[in-house]
């Protein structure tokens, strides 16, 4: 496999998990002078995202690359290496701290933080694990709109030493209207020699204005296989932990670092994975319990504090990520695929035992429903009601049978 990090330090093309036909799209730019002004890096958490786009900012910017890549050596790699050139930006979502409790926070103030957050976790990074490494986890980041008006004086300037000022904003979803609506002219008509990299996880909840003014680059999940190289060959971890990790990051490297324990947050281990597990199974038990006698009731009240955890919303909507992707695996082994079924030991035979009652007359319900507990968590709702209310909707939801039932005369 091409592309596995040596370092924490440096990031080229060469430096990159995977993502083959991407870099090469992207050196093809360079070398036919297209470089687009605003280019937004499309996918999901752990596919490569920022190392891409800090890389593709490097290869802009070296002064001897070559066809292939940066060459990691001279002046401006090497400060693109230790995130301080002075002609690379970062946006990222933020918000008051213990530390940073000002009427307006902005990103400029949280920089020391950011540089180790990327540093520490070799630029493969999570938005729940950086609020938590600034101390928001139970708040939500966002880019307001002073924010935007930063970024329009920051590239007002001319350049240092480069030949392209960047402008990476990462988790762009976060600007709300009025932060992408002063974005925009900055966007429509850059100052020269200006490249904006916007890094997004969600298509839908980006502003309409912003996605329509920026040339698309979509990033695919990862393949096991590429994980699972560089897991032996960069963090020597042994073949069959790799290949256990890689099945359960499921294309995911941020999450597989953490499986490993080899990033500076390590808010995920296998452990950790397992009791997710655990919790989901005992929720589902007391769902499917509740379904068939309401008497039940008070042994679903014991389970819930085991979802709602420390108050952490973002941890919250991570479990019911988690119990959604759990819901589609069942799908996929229930309609015979199982074959994309990467599990094994308890939890493949939880899936085998639970898969009858997922199927495609009642997953669309379950992803409706989860859904819409994502989304009132993330707007402050009570979660102890969301929770409850949403074990009851699960519950009904179990009892639609696979076929149709004939209907009564």
């Amino acid at each position: 496999m091409a592309g596995i990090i040596p370092t924490l330090q440096r990031m080229k093309f060469s430096d990159i998990i995977g993502q083959e036909p991407l870099k090469q799209r992207l050196r093809h730019t360079v070398a036919e002078n297209r470089v687009s002004h605003a280019q937004l890096f499309l996918g999901p958490e752990g596919s490569g995202k920022l190392a891409m786009a800090l890389a593709y900012a490097q290869y802009i910017n070296c002064r001897h690359r070559t066809p292939d890549d940066s060459c990691g050596e001279c002046p401006s790699c090497r400060k693109y290496s230790k995130l301080i050139h002075p002609d690379l930006h970062f946006i990222y979502p933020v918000n008051k701290t213990k530390e940073v409790d000002d009427k307006k926070v902005y990103s400029k103030d949280f920089v020391a933080p950011w540089r180790e957050f990327l540093l520490q976790n070799a630029y493969y990074v999570s938005l729940p694990d950086w609020y938590e490494k600034i101390g928001i986890e139970k708040k939500q980041g966002l880019i307001n709109a002073d924010e935007a008006d930063g970024i329009n004086r920051t590239l007002a300037y001319k350049a240092y030493e480069a030949e392209y000022k960047v402008m990476i904003i990462w988790m762009v979803e976060k600007m709300n209207a009025t932060s992408a609506n002063k974005l925009l002219k900055n966007l429509e008509e850059p100052p020269d020699k200006t490249l904006f990299i916007l890094i997004s996880e969600n298509q839908e909840q980006i502003i309409a204005t912003i996605l329509s003014r920026a040339q698309m680059v979509k990033f695919p999940r990862l393949q096991d296989a590429d994980i699972q190289q560089a897991l032996e060959g960069v963090h020597g971890v042994n073949a069959a932990d790799a290949g256990k990790i890689a099945r359960l990051a499921d294309g995911n490297y941020t999450v597989a670092l953490m499986l490993a324990g080899k990033t500076g947050s390590g808010s995920i281990s296998l452990e950790a994975e397992r009791e997710r597990f655990i919790v989901f199974r005992e929720w589902m038990r007391r769902c499917f319990t509740i379904s068939k006698e309401l008497k039940e009731y008070d042994k679903l009240q014991e389970t819930l504090p085991l979802l709602i955890g420390d108050g952490s919303r973002e941890k919250q909507k991570e479990m019911l990520t988690y119990s959604l992707e759990m819901f589609r695996i069942c799908l996929q082994y229930h309609v015979g695929n199982q074959q994309l079924v990467k599990l094994d030991g308890e939890e493949l035979a939880f899936i085998k035992n639970f898969s009858p009652f997922i199927h495609p007359r009642n997953i669309q319900k379950f992803d409706e429903e989860l859904n819409r507990a994502i989304f009132h968590i993330e707007r402050n709702a009570n979660a102890l009601i969301v929770l409850t209310d949403l074990s009851h909707l699960i519950a009904r939801i179990l009892k639609i049978p696979a076929t149709p039932q004939p209907k009564k005369v």
